[in-house]
């Protein structure tokens, strides 16, 4: 003879599905008594108070400050201002590979290093001149550019 297919878990899974299924009927008919159809448009209204907190009653007129203009309002991001030195830096040629087509200064003063490409070469450098050099915003930071030997 064979044994009865359903098994402890099934039935206790079975009895957990059911009781799943009543509990969400219970909530359902909960909402649908609850439910306030037909409010009026004040009963559903929210009002900011002057410290930036919701209420359900309106301002008091007598404590509005500022009246805002529609042009007054300016709508989108400002525009990145790029703040980038003019000035001419002098340094000296801590490494550069002719190969490769790049290298990097050590300014002078301030020992900050910068990458260099060929690109912004005017002058034929090699390692140890001492050259002058502007500084632009690269990918990865500041790159030495119009790079003379001095």
């Amino acid at each position: 003879m064979g044994r009865s297919q359903e098994s402890f878990s099934k039935k206790e899974k079975e009895k957990k599905r059911l009781k799943k299924r009543k509990d969400k009927l219970a909530k359902k008919e909960e909402r649908k008594a609850n439910a306030k159809k037909g409010q009026s448009l004040e009963d559903m209204l929210v009002y900011v108070d002057e410290f930036g907190q919701l209420t359900d009653t309106p301002p008091d007129p007598t404590k509005k400050k500022v009246e805002i203009e529609a042009e007054d309002i300016i709508i989108g991001i400002p525009k990145k201002e790029e703040v980038i030195e003019e000035k001419v830096k002098e340094g000296k040629v801590a490494y550069f590979d002719h190969s490769k087509g790049y290298g990097f200064i050590n300014e002078i003063n301030s020992q900050e290093r910068y990458f260099c490409h060929v690109t912004g070469l005017i002058d034929e450098i090699d390692e140890g001149d001492k050259v002058s050099f502007e500084l632009e915003r690269g990918q990865k930071g500041m790159n030495a550019v119009k790079v003379t030997k001095i």
